[in-house]
């Protein structure tokens, strides 16, 4: 069975708004050298990497199962998990340095 058009458009707007965010997330690293910002930005491009990835193995132009390491796909796991991570740690960052004066 196809795409349904609910999927497609769901798809499509996970696509652009994460284009848009990584767009100005590019624009801000080009600005900036702060190490909190960098953590961010990283994880906004990473976020951006799993939408982009999901959205290929949706429609079938990336077979998942190449990427698997003994059934268990890393890729799919490492682009969920490292985008939280890369945030979480940024903050950390902000926070401490937002601490000492």
């Amino acid at each position: 069975m196809g795409i349904q058009i609910q999927q497609f458009i769901a798809e499509s707007s996970r696509l652009l708004f994460g284009a848009f965010a990584t767009f100005c997330a590019i624009l801000l690293w080009s600005r900036t050298r702060d190490m909190a910002w960098t953590f961010v930005i990283v994880g906004t491009i990473l976020s951006y990497a799993g939408i982009v990835y999901g959205t290929l193995s949706t429609f079938g132009i990336i077979d998942e199962a190449k990427f698997a390491l003994r059934g268990v796909h890393v890729v799919r796991i490492a682009l969920a998990d490292l985008p939280p991570l890369f945030l979480g740690i940024g903050f950390i960052v902000a926070a401490v340095r937002r601490r000492n004066p």
